[in-house]
């Protein structure tokens, strides 16, 4: 537990000073990596639409992409604790670094706001295309500070308070099932005709997990704007 909140308290510091470099290599891209794959071996099966079918193969994927997250990851730290305490608490410092995204939604919120007090409003709404998935090309000013705000809110759920909040009760383990699930259903989880059954699962557990964390950041929001 002693060296549990040692790496989490250094991973935060670390996500505080630096962010996501562009650069770095991220476990979330591998994690949607296997997604698009198994979405495709599955999904490529189907020649006629069968809506059990569907629903049951986008149970297996979770499955599949929760044991790997969960296995890989477990065998990282298992791994390298053995190997040396020290070695343990610096691999799970960087694990739980990536897996918090504080300061790149306020590098990424904030580029839309320079953008609407010092630049134009195509440059504002090519600033918030970056961290929206809607169409932004017609939004006027208000549509994209509107935007802007409903995102930072939602992240600030999805990156900074549920993955703190599962990262602290169960280590880097339970923190990276944590993002594979919002992932899945960031990729998945559309009630569209072609996600609308086989993404079910995938939608469902992120409302699930994401039920007792939207809540905590919405009573903080609530504080924070009396402090503001």
């Amino acid at each position: 537990m002693k060296y549990h909140m040692i790496a989490f308290s250094l991973g935060f510091l670390l996500d505080l000073l630096f962010g996501d470099p562009y650069w770095l290599p991220h476990p979330i891209r591998l994690i949607g990596s296997l997604i698009a794959k198994a979405e495709k071996y599955f999904l490529g099966k189907n020649k006629d639409r069968n809506e059990k079918k569907e629903l049951r193969q986008g149970i297996y994927m979770v499955i599949i992409v929760l044991f790997s997250t969960m296995t890989v990851t477990t065998l990282i730290l298992c791994l390298t604790y053995y190997i040396n305490c020290y070695l343990g608490i610096a691999v799970e410092t960087i694990m739980t670094y990536q897996i918090l995204a504080t300061k790149c939604l306020k590098v990424e919120s904030m580029k839309v706001y320079h953008c609407l007090k010092d630049k134009t409003l195509p440059e504002a709404r090519k600033a918030v295309s970056m961290i929206v998935g809607r169409d932004t090309v017609c939004l006027d000013e208000r549509g994209v500070v509107k935007a802007a705000i409903e995102t930072v809110a939602e992240n600030t759920s999805d990156g900074v308070i549920a993955p703190m909040l599962y990262t602290a009760l169960g280590g880097p383990v339970l923190g990276f099932i944590y993002k594979a699930v919002n992932t899945m259903d960031s990729m998945i989880g559309y009630k569209n005709d072609k996600y609308l059954y086989f993404g079910r699962a995938a939608a469902k557990l992120d409302d699930v997990v994401n039920f007792l964390p939207a809540r905590i950041s919405a009573y903080l929001m609530i504080t924070a704007s009396f402090i503001g």
